[in-house]
């Protein structure tokens, strides 16, 4: 049972996905309308209301967000925290076509996008060229560069949504010239409609000839960029008149909107800017984020040489992996301690044999519950292990009951051998044990029903503490009792233990220590009134800590993190350029400290965004 209860455990660690903060399902559904033509405030009567209508008769929808603009209305469904994001989406879906009708006619279908926990990126690439090469790349180079690492990276095995930040893609313009539109009598919605309806072919059936069958395709399609200039628009004085004579046909990188920059400190303080583009990778629902990223880094380093020219550098600008596993390898080793602690506080206070069926019965509960969170769908992260930190010190209650009267009646066993001995001290305690037990476990799982993200965000406490604790009692009743015998029953059937017990009598130093504190308060009322008006008076003096926020008070520890962002709001209408001035003269201000490695700028679009920016729908934000 023992040796099972250590492989079980041990393969559950290894197996268990390590990560920084709990998976939170918070499922959170865009429903995105173009609007072309309505003003806001019609838009608001006509679209906005009935969808919001719609959206709130969804099942396990908990608020509804809206916001309307010129052209454009945006209807957010948040739903109860738990439920899947698949579920919310398909409801989301059937719930919009089954009362489509309720929309104006003729507005474009809504476009119905899902966000959730496992859209957040945990890596981020930033390329930028090199101080001496910076002249010769541009944003859309380094966006280029950008696409192919892309879809080079996708093809790591659970990779999930992946995105672009920053750069210019490439475009094909036309740039109408007005004198030449009115010398060939050509308007601009001529011109617009040739080219909505270019490069358009559908098969409108077959034709026989020579006994052979073929295919008969109605329309035109576009072989390359010449052809678009070479559309025919219409005829002037007998001559045709093709785009090429009415307009400019533009191959390159699309009008700048946005910008993003790397700034680096170099050797005298100040900050290097670089253009750069960031590449944002997400994982797959239940995937390892310290594997997908490792896997990650491993597959740069194999593609990096053939697809990133020697003038760029790629930095990871983040890894949540790598926190997960710093975050994780934190604690791990504070459990260690902790263990380590107990077992020699058990060691001076009992003995090394029983310190040593400690060691044994506090690594086999915690792999025990490591395997009852592998099975509740759990992971490792601060909260569960902070779980296991907080228990420890309850857990190893039960083994040390356990051991503690197993020596005292080995001690006095007189005619009875010691598995009798045993027996009889593991039942004398045994329904103290279980009632002490079950009053924790009922202390701590009403945390488990707490509403709102910080029920499932806390629920790996009481149910990892909970099963800690259950675990300890059977570990406590079976495995150490037997343990316990296997050591150190050669020293007390030898018979030379008998009335002396390492820390049983009154002669031991803690029972000496013990009887000079409890004699006194416990032989006099007056020293047991001073004792309880002592006791008293601290606990208020430790109350009013808090009431003059002396002691800070907060739900959770402050968090050691790698990134911080800052989001800029700048008023209605600010150009691109004063966005990024006032971006450039922020980051002079941070470059004093010390920390500081790099600093990446986005004006005009989102940087890749973290939990608190899928809340908040950062990755929504546009325009400088």
């Amino acid at each position: 049972m023992l040796v099972g209860s250590l492989l079980v455990g041990t393969l559950a660690l290894l197996a268990l996905p390590r990560e920084e903060e709990p998976q939170i399902s918070v499922p959170m559904v865009d429903i995105i309308v173009s609007t072309k033509g309505y003003r806001a405030e019609d838009a608001v009567e006509l679209i906005t209301r009935p969808l919001e209508d719609i959206v709130k008769g969804i099942d396990g929808v908990e608020h509804v967000y809206s916001n309307t603009e010129d052209d454009r209305v945006l209807v957010t469904a948040r739903f109860l925290v738990g439920t899947d994001q698949d579920t919310a989406l398909l409801r989301v879906h059937e719930k919009i076509r089954a009362n489509i009708s309720d929309l104006p006619y003729g507005i474009p279908e809504p476009l119905i996008v899902g966000r959730g926990i496992n859209d957040v990126a945990i890596v981020a690439f930033t390329l930028s060229p090199r101080p001496e090469a910076a002249d010769r790349w541009t944003d859309n180079g380094l966006r280029q560069i950008a696409q192919e690492l892309q879809h080079e990276l996708m093809k790591v095995d659970d990779v999930g949504l992946t995105y672009i930040v920053g750069g210019s893609p490439n475009q094909i313009r036309i740039e109408p010239d007005p004198e030449r539109l009115a010398l060939y009598g050509v308007t601009l919605s001529q011109l617009v409609d040739k080219l909505q309806n270019a490069n358009r072919s559908l098969v409108v059936g077959r034709v026989m000839q020579d006994n052979v069958s073929s295919i008969v395709v109605a329309g035109e399609t576009l072989q390359g960029v010449p052809d678009i200039g070479l559309l025919l628009l219409t005829t002037r004085d007998g001559r045709p008149v093709y785009i090429k004579d009415v307009a400019d046909v533009v191959v390159g990188s699309a009008e700048t909107e946005s910008r993003a920059w790397n700034l680096t400190k170099t050797e005298a303080g100040d900050l290097h800017r670089l253009p750069a583009v960031t590449v944002a990778i997400a994982k797959r629902k239940g995937a390892n984020a310290v594997v997908v990223a490792d896997e990650l880094l491993a597959r740069l380093e194999t593609i990096g040489d053939r697809l990133v020219p020697a003038g760029v550098d790629v930095a990871v600008t983040r890894n949540y992996g790598a926190t997960a596993t710093e975050k994780a390898d934190e604690l791990l080793f504070h459990l260690a301690l902790a263990t380590v602690s107990i077992v020699v506080l058990i060691t001076w206070a009992i003995g090394w044999r029983e310190g040593i069926v400690v060691l044994v019965v506090i690594p086999t509960t915690i792999l025990l519950t490591l395997f009852a969170s592998w099975l509740m769908g759990y992971t490792i992260n601060r909260v569960s292990l902070f779980a296991l930190i907080f228990s420890i010190g309850i857990l190893v209650d039960d083994a040390i009951i356990i051991v503690e009267n197993i020596v005292r009646h080995w001690h006095m066993k007189g005619t009875k051998d010691l598995v009798s001995s045993a027996v009889e001290a593991v039942a004398e305690v045994g329904n103290p044990t279980i009632i002490a037990t079950l009053t924790i476990i009922v202390a701590l799982l009403p945390m488990m029903f707490v509403s709102g993200m910080m029920g499932p965000y806390m629920s790996p406490i009481p149910a990892n503490a909970s099963f800690a604790m259950i675990f300890s009692f059977f570990v406590a009743v079976i495995i150490t009792p037997w343990l316990l015998f296997r050591i150190a029953r050669r020293r007390f059937e030898s018979g030379g233990a008998a009335g002396a017990g390492e820390g049983h009598d009154s002669d031991s130093a803690l029972a000496r220590l013990y009887l000079r504190v409890a004699t006194p308060v416990l032989t006099g009322r007056r020293n047991s009134k001073r004792l309880l008006i002592a006791v008293g008076v601290a606990t208020l003096a430790v109350c009013l800590l808090f009431v003059t926020k002396d002691v800070a008070v907060k739900l959770l520890p402050f968090d050691n993190k790698s990134e911080l962002q800052v989001v800029l709001d700048m008023p209605h209408g600010t150009t691109l350029e004063d966005t990024q001035r006032v971006l450039f003269a922020a980051a002079d201000k941070l470059k004093g400290i010390p920390e500081l490695t790099s600093i990446q700028l986005y004006a005009g679009t989102s940087a890749p965004f973290n939990f608190n920016g899928l809340v908040r729908h950062y990755y929504l934000r546009s325009g400088p």
